[in-house]
């Protein structure tokens, strides 16, 4: 195997592990009834759509059919890919998750 087909490999696992953490969240934000969109917009306000979102979002399942994910899985998962805005914003909703039920 060269470099090049090398450092392919490794873009490519890196794209489809950062795929598996959007629908990680994307299912996480439909099993607690929110859109996932619109708290990725409340995290980056000024940035265009997100098309990996967009696709990934129609893999999603109901939350009847879904298993539970943990809060703090998703939290670890964007915080892994440098998504620490949108881990903040997870974070608040979950403390007010909390405080609604608590």
């Amino acid at each position: 195997m060269t470099e090049r087909d090398r450092e392919s490999e490794i873009i490519e696992r890196y794209q489809q592990d950062e795929k598996m953490m959007i629908l990680v969240y994307a299912q996480w934000c439909i099993n607690h009834d929110l859109n996932p969109k619109k708290i990725y917009e409340r995290a980056y306000p000024n940035q265009k759509q997100n098309e990996a979102l967009e696709e990934v979002v129609e893999l999603t399942v109901s939350k009847e059919e879904s298993d539970q994910i943990a809060d703090q899985t998703v939290i670890q998962a964007l915080q892994a890919f440098g998504n620490d805005d949108l881990a903040f914003v997870v974070q608040e909703q979950i403390d007010a998750n909390k405080g609604e039920s608590g």
